[in-house]
């Protein structure tokens, strides 16, 4: 399985936004984070959005696309309007 995963963290106000094809790890991975990583400046990160995707190249497609954006209402949409992650399936199948 791939998956591009969205994590959020209060304290930052900010998203970080990541690829895996094994998603149990990659979240150890980021709880334990080194301090020279981004995601070791904060302890608060949470899980916002999980897609599932059906290849690595089309989660890598996906993950660029968001990270693209540079759009936390984007984001945001994203739960908002599942529609929007069909759309980004369908476009990098």
């Amino acid at each position: 399985m791939h998956f591009v995963y969205i994590l959020y963290s209060s304290k930052l106000n900010r998203f970080y936004i990541g690829f895996t094809s094994n998603f149990d790890t990659r979240m150890e991975f980021h709880k334990n984070a080194e301090s020279h990583k981004f995601t070791a400046n904060a302890e608060d990160w949470e899980l916002f959005l999980k897609i599932e995707c059906g290849s690595k190249s089309q989660g890598l497609n996906i993950e660029k696309h968001i990270k693209k954006m540079k759009s936390k209402i984007y984001i945001e949409n994203l739960i908002k309007y599942p529609d929007i992650i069909l759309r980004l399936k369908e476009k990098y199948k």
